[in-house]
């Protein structure tokens, strides 16, 4: 009998100009957390895709407690205990929880789906999982973590051996992430195997056993989170696997200081959904990188949408550049000098059957035309320009942006707002699900953009990148600025203290 729930040998996989995997081996043993890791790019992904049925390797093997698996489709991995749980979620929205729990195995007889034995099993499985869902809600109005969290059931349900979490805490707050690693735990200890891929260093030491680094498709080494004498793995040694060469420093140095002249002023500015934002007030200036930071449904992005005119605004005044801004469209707050990453880079940033060229220079169009014909040339050498800037790895910008790891989906949409040389960006989660690398290499971009004049407004959830990248720190709790730190008063304490200010307080004053 094998020591491995699961040993994976010499998988390859080849796509249309690049070799995605070379030989790559994982080895994962029962009642594990087993991360796995490596730069956006490496292969991830693709050989969890081959794991799961999704892709067909082009060589080697996969065993299943010893034995050789066949594994030709997702409903052939389920059947053998394996389930995953993918970054992008995308459940049915208009059909109830239950509903997305059950999908594809109903409970029922002759064709007649029992939805009373459905709803039990449900509501038995959340108060076992300790989930307050409703098992009638509708998907389409729970957050990201009870979307999850109901993935994850779905696979408890199923009597999955081996569950596959991809980037599993990206859009979690940190109590969220404690009830998800309790979750983990519980099932660790009745012998499930979790396959868990994060760029999140302090949080792979915390819940994982063993870890495996892979690099460019290819596989770098497999070790203990603790050796036979109790010593950790440290950070410094995974990023090196993972990159290749060492990396002194998280951040890059910020020469110089934000101007005194303020581009861009925000007065009492109202949401029209007086569940969202109100009364936000704040001044960016010159050549400044505004962080603004606060948990979950603090109405961050909202507002951040709302200023690029895809939100209403009921009231309140933006100054922007001493003139009066109001969010018409996002055409026109495009035309005024505004650049908004979005957060969902798969919802609402790129175009997935649009090849990287076109992703990249579509919010520049207007700039190549010419009595209504299009300067291919000069399309194609701008994008180029940017993506090996971003050090996007593709064949070809020929290549749909689909094909694409998330995070080199990332530096494409980072390419397209630095062609339109917008006076102010507005990057909303810029590094989610980017590693180490990747992220030192869009804090340089965002560097050079304010050395050549620029302003930033960043939100981030990870509050090293916040407090390591920001000149000034605005943080929101619940719709409402609840107070700024500059750069010296900066600790994890005081941004917690002002993004919990107003935590469970229903008339929205502070505690």
């Amino acid at each position: 009998m094998s020591e491995y729930l699961l040993e994976m040998k010499n998988i390859t996989k080849t796509f249309p100009g690049v070799k995605a995997l070379d030989n790559v081996q994982l080895n994962v043993r029962k009642g594990t957390v087993h991360a796995l890791m490596g730069e956006n790019g490496a292969g991830k992904s693709t050989l969890m895709k081959c794991l799961f049925g999704i892709y067909e390797p082009d060589g080697g093997e996969i065993y299943l407690e010893g034995k050789k698996a066949s594994i030709h489709s997702a409903r052939q991995a389920m059947d053998q205990g394996i389930a995953m749980v993918h970054q992008e979620l995308h459940p049915i929205r208009f059909r109830s929880v239950m509903e997305n729990v059950y999908l594809g195995r109903f409970p029922g007889h002759m064709g007649v789906v029992d939805h009373k034995a459905m709803y039990e099993k449900t509501k038995a499985l959340f108060e076992d999982l300790e989930l307050d869902v409703d098992p009638l809600a509708l998907a389409g109005e729970q957050s990201a973590a009870i979307l999850q969290m109901m993935e994850i059931a779905r696979a408890v349900d199923m009597k999955a051996k081996i569950i596959i979490l991809d980037e599993p805490t990206s859009s979690l707050s940190d109590r969220e992430v404690d009830h998800l690693f309790k979750i983990i735990n519980r099932l660790r200890a009745q012998g499930v195997a979790f396959i868990y891929i994060s760029h999140k260093m302090k949080e792979i030491l915390e819940i994982s056993d063993e870890i495996t680094v892979m690099r460019d498709g290819t596989y770098v080494g497999t070790w203990p989170v603790t050796d036979d004498k109790g010593e950790k793995l440290t950070i410094d040694f995974i990023i090196k696997q993972m990159v290749g060469r060492e990396m002194t420093n998280q951040f890059p140095p910020r020469e110089g200081t934000p101007s005194s002249d303020v581009v861009l002023k925000v007065e009492n500015v109202c949401s029209t959904s007086r569940k969202s934002f109100q009364n936000v007030s704040f001044e960016l200036h010159k050549q400044e990188i505004l962080g603004i930071g606060g948990l979950v449904g603090a109405q961050r992005t909202e507002f951040v949408e709302a200023l690029f005119g895809l939100r209403g605004i009921a009231s309140g005044e933006i100054l922007l550049n001493g003139a009066r801004y109001t969010n018409k469209s996002p055409g026109f707050a495009k035309s005024r000098g505004l650049a908004l990453l979005t957060e969902e880079r798969r919802a609402t940033g790129i175009f997935g059957i649009l090849p990287i060229l076109e992703n990249t220079v579509i919010a520049n169009q207007r700039n190549y035309a010419h009595l209504g014909i299009l300067n291919d040339r000069r399309r194609a050498a701008d994008a180029d320009t940017e993506c090996k800037k971003l050090n996007v790895k593709t064949p070809s910008l020929n290549t749909l942006i689909q094909n694409l790891s998330g995070g080199n989906q990332q530096k494409v949409l980072i390419a397209r707002w630095l062609l339109t040389n917008s006076d102010i960006l507005i990057l909303d989660e810029p590094t989610r699900g980017i590693d180490v690398g990747a992220k030192y290499e869009i804090y340089n971009i965002m560097l050079e953009q304010i050395a050549q004049g620029k302003s930033i407004i960043m939100i981030s959830s990870e509050m090293p990148e916040l407090m390591g990248m920001s000149d000034r720190i605005m943080v929101m709790c619940e719709g409402r600025v609840t107070g700024f730190l500059n750069k010296g008063e900066y600790s994890q304490e005081k941004i917690m203290a002002l993004a919990t200010q107003f935590a469970g307080r229903k008339d929205g004053t502070a505690a």
